[in-house]
């Protein structure tokens, strides 16, 4: 049974090594101590055999941590164990090594902590001696492969040339030219911010492991050599050993003692309050990181970290560094951060985050300003976001002092090359007008092109939001923006007639889809569209989107195609919408029907069916916002263009039109709505018929 148990350990297939490993649990239970001591032999013989392969290693490894869990081992083979393991720590296949700093952490759980004092050394050397990673010449044979594969994505191929008439006295000198040189420091930038970082990261991962096998009894281990190790690798080029790195930091924290109620005493003999400045600042880093990866290790840690610091009150100590991170990162892009931020918010303020955001509301606004200013175009989303809570939840005295910085921070963002940003910043604009009228005043000249920049997006969600948006200005200020809205809104609903008879849909774009939010131009030979392009930003892998400047106005943006007629119409029924439930401008809302009924029925373009669905949607909320009354003489004015979408090819279109018939009778009532009909053209009673039922007769 052994032998046969030893061959499933071995197997080259992964499966069998895991109904080996289910075997050994049964194996270890039954068999009396010689047959075991036996199995402990043959394991160390496979581990320490350097021609054994891979799976032989990993397969003796993973069976001496199941021997050595069930407690039932010898001194003996726990010291050949841990000898063979921090050899194996070197073995150049990942899952070997990972596997020996699994098997280290399982004695020091199973035998002490006197274990972690053997290995100290050894351990805190591999990490140092990992932690920098040679220049090119001395890296192996694949990394320079890999990385000479990146520049080789990233630099043109060079033109063919002739060769020379005469071989040269000596080799040329032929420096890259700055673009070139430019893409070659790209590529290794990239290479070494992603690659694997040789055995740091295993060598983290067995500290970790270690770490978690001493439990509280490693709180004594921990002095500030050993601290200025691990936050060394959190500040690490490479995303993957910071993420380790705050996962060490996460088990070492959760290894201090823990108490209910801890007086100073044991305060002092705990190595996180000890350190918890030091750990405070490195959480910091971290929850701001461009990766999301290593936000969410962040994350993890700094929730430990506030969580096992009793009494409560003295969390407040650190929270003018990390209540502004947890409190952005419930915004963040990044599902796994977002989520996990959110319940780590609930459990530390206890529903008091609305006065803790209060009361360090300086610290806050630092914080979400300089994310606005971020590389990576998600966190200036996710700031944008904040900020626009901040207008609607935080006490207005609170915010009022830092209008001016906020405006300005979002003015910027509304130059953005990332839509996503645009949108965001446009609500959050929005927001700020409705809550603070008087002091967001002096932004409006500013504000009122961005506003109607986004109206005209090519992209719809983003013609929505400054629809929201406008109408709240529109809440505050009256009839001063209404004086200012309304020319345009008649100007854009007319300006259908202006449209070009397309028979693409983007003309002038790429046929792909749009990339991470940004609308991708065509490619051809001019050479601006292929130098100085975009680098990757970390977090998403989406490209760098720069930041926007107001010296460049808003319509400077990159990768943004200028705005079809349709486009402002299509945002201008949005604002209608928007506009329709607000007293006392419903009546000039209503003037304007017959200009939108006007630009609906007007068929010519292509991209007339998008329009005509957006109109559809919005039917019945104007109807319902302007009230019965006043909707109804406007009614058959768009009975053709409702009928026409019903029988329109576009499913999308077709579908949001029987919809709007269907709102419509339920709202003016079934018999209302079939008069109307009837009376307008009783050819269409069919359609309809089909939508509301054959008429009931009495």
């Amino acid at each position: 049974m052994a032998e046969d148990m030893l061959k499933l350990l071995c197997s080259t297939a992964k499966l069998d090594r895991d109904k080996g490993l289910q075997q050994l649990q049964e194996f270890l239970q039954k068999q009396n101590v010689e047959d075991v001591r036996d199995f402990e032999n043959k394991l160390v013989d496979l581990m320490s055999n350097d021609d054994s392969t891979w799976e032989k290693k990993h397969g003796s490894l993973m069976a001496s941590k199941t021997v050595m869990d069930s407690q039932h081992f010898s001194n003996e083979f726990g010291n050949q164990v841990l000898h063979n393991s921090l050899h194996l720590l070197e073995d150049k296949e990942y899952r070997v090594r990972i596997s020996a700093g699994e098997v280290i952490g399982s004695l020091c759980r199973t035998t002490g902590a006197d274990i972690f004092k053997e290995t100290r050394e050894k351990i805190s050397s591999g990490i140092r001696e990992n932690l920098e990673r040679q220049p090119l010449d001395g890296e192996t044979g694949d990394d320079r492969c890999q990385q000479e594969k990146l520049m080789e994505k990233l630099m043109p191929a060079s033109p063919p040339t002739s060769p020379p008439l005469s071989p040269p006295l000596s080799p040329p000198v032929s420096p890259l030219p700055a673009g070139q040189q430019g893409r070659r420091n790209s590529a290794e930038q990239i290479f070494h911010d992603t690659a694997g970082w040789k055995s740091l990261e295993t060598w983290m991962k067995c500290l970790q492991a270690v770490i978690e096998g001493c439990g509280p009894s490693f709180n004594s281990f921990v002095d500030q050599e050993l601290l200025d190790l691990i936050f060394a690798a959190l500040v690490h080029t490479n995303r993957f050993v910071r993420e380790t790195g705050y996962y060490v930091c996460s088990s070492l924290i959760d290894s201090g003692p823990k108490s209910s109620s801890e007086d100073e005493g044991q305060k002092e003999d705990n190595a996180i309050y000890c350190h918890g400045d030091q750990f405070s600042e490195y959480l910091g880093k971290g929850l701001a990181d461009n990766w999301s990866q290593v936000r969410l290790a962040s994350s993890v840690a700094t929730r430990k970290f506030l969580m096992n610091l009793l009494p409560e009150e003295s969390r407040e100590k650190y929270y003018p560094c990390l209540l502004p991170r947890m409190c952005l990162n419930r915004y963040y892009v990044a599902e796994g951060v977002r989520i996990y931020s959110q319940e780590t918010w609930k459990l530390i303020t206890h529903g008091v985050g609305k006065s803790l955001v209060e009361k360090y509301i300086k610290n806050v606004v630092e914080f979400y300003i300089a994310q606005t200013e971020a590389d990576n175009h998600a966190v200036r989303e996710a700031a944008c976001a904040c900020i626009a809570e901040l207008g609607s939840k935080v006490e207005k005295t609170a915010v009022s002092p830092n209008i001016p910085q906020l405006l300005s921070a979002l003015v910027v963002c509304f130059n953005d090359d990332s839509w996503p940003v645009r949108d965001a910043a446009c609500v959050a604009c929005g927001n700020f007008i409705k809550c603070f009228p008087e002091e967001s005043r002096g932004t409006m000249p500013e504000l009122y092109p961005l506003f109607f920049s986004n109206l005209e997006d090519n992209i719809p969600s983003v013609r929505q939001g400054a629809a929201l948006a406008l109408a709240q200005v529109v809440q505050a200020y009256g009839e001063e923006a209404m004086s200012v809205i309304l020319p345009k809104l008649k100007a854009g609903l007319e300006g259908v007639e202006h449209q070009t008879a397309c028979v693409e849909k983007y003309s002038g774009l790429d046929k792909g889809p749009a990339t991470y939010g940004v609308v991708k131009r065509l490619r051809d030979n001019d050479m601006e569209l292929h130098t100085n392009q975009q680098m990757y930003s970390c977090g998403s892998l989406a490209p760098k989107m720069g930041r926007g400047s107001r010296g460049g106005g808003c319509m400077d943006h990159k990768f943004r195609k200028p705005p079809e007629p349709w486009e402002m119409a299509d945002g201008c029924v949005h604002l209608l919408a928007e506009l329709s439930s607000l007293q006392p401008h419903q009546q000039k809302v209503a003037q304007l029907l017959p200009v939108m009924s006007e630009a609906v029925n007007r068929h010519h373009y292509t991209q007339h069916v998008a329009f005509l669905e957006t109109v559809c949607k919005q039917i019945p909320n104007i109807a319902k916002g302007l009230g019965k009354r006043a909707f109804k003489p406007h009614l058959e004015q768009f009975m053709d263009c409702l009928f026409y979408s019903l029988s329109c090819d576009n499913i999308l279109t077709s579908t949001a039109a029987s919809q709007c018939l269907s709102q419509l009778s339920s709202f003016l009532g079934p018999s209302i709505l079939r008069g109307r009909v009837e009376q307008h053209n009783p050819r269409y009673l069919e359609q309809l018929n089909q939508i509301q039922g054959p008429p009931v007769i009495m």
